[in-house]
């Protein structure tokens, strides 16, 4: 299993940050850029679906259109997500992505298959994943 990322081991390259305290009844949300408060929430204490928290992170770092670091108090006296929602909530944050996307270079010009040729000879794309996929 994947662990989150933990404090000590965040970037720190960006001032933009989300922090998210869940308390016993509502769960605080502060967005930050350095000293300045962009957005301050009360939310509901438990996300009503596992994949919310990455969601809202997700939305605001393409409104502000850019990085966004999370960090949720999930250890400690004042950490109060031991609960089915956030639980859940976890499991999602720390499951590895079911995709990556890698940019290439690809030098070959493609060529339209010549009538009757069906969807033409794919040997440059075959090529491209071995160079790139398969390394």
């Amino acid at each position: 299993m994947v662990s989150a990322p933990t404090e000590e081991r965040m970037e720190t390259d960006t001032s933009l940050a989300l922090g998210i305290v869940p308390g016993p009844l509502a769960t605080r949300v502060l967005l930050t850029d350095g000293p300045t408060t962009w957005l301050k929430a009360r939310l509901p204490h438990g996300p009503r679906h596992p994949r919310a928290v990455t969601t809202l992170a997700e939305a605001l770092a393409l409104w502000s259109g850019r990085p966004l670091r999370v960090v949720i108090a999930a250890d400690g006296r004042g950490a109060f997500c031991a609960t089915t929602p956030w639980l859940d909530t976890f499991e999602v944050l720390t499951r590895p992505a079911l995709v990556a996307v890698l940019c290439a270079r690809h030098d070959v010009v493609p060529a339209d298959p010549l009538p009757g040729e069906g969807l033409g000879d794919f040997h440059d794309v075959r090529a491209l994943l071995r160079r790139t996929v398969e390394r």
